[in-house]
């Protein structure tokens, strides 16, 4: 099992920045992925960012956003730069076995609302 706590969400005007942290328990998080997923108002779901032993990012945010990892504080975080406000968002921790983590991750977080203003 695992549980994931996201939190660094907030309010930020265009071309800021934010980072967001994510910090996971749990005995199975070791040999799990995680990532990250946001949903806009009116919009499904869709995959922002992961890493197993590869790192991946959707087109909309290359060269943007930074996925990292704090092993020893079993914590991932995602660093956003160069913000837009198409980024503003519920941005949602995930966690699963690799290659489900890309798609249907077993665990998620509670959410963090992210907001960018023009």
């Amino acid at each position: 099992q695992v549980q994931l706590v996201e939190s660094g969400g907030g309010l930020v005007q265009a071309g800021g920045s934010l980072r967001l942290s994510c910090a996971a328990s749990g005995r199975t998080f070791s040999s799990y992925g995680m990532g990250w997923f946001r949903q806009a108002p009116g919009k499904e779901r869709e995959f922002v960012s992961a890493m197993t032993w590869n790192t991946y990012y959707a087109d909309s945010v290359k060269g943007r956003f930074t996925i990292s990892r704090d092993n020893a504080k079993n914590t991932v975080y995602l660093q956003m730069n160069s913000l837009k406000p198409e980024d503003t968002a519920v941005y949602y921790c995930a966690a699963g076995i690799y290659p489900s983590i890309l798609t249907r991750p077993g665990y998620w977080g509670q959410g963090t609302q992210v907001t960018v203003s023009s």
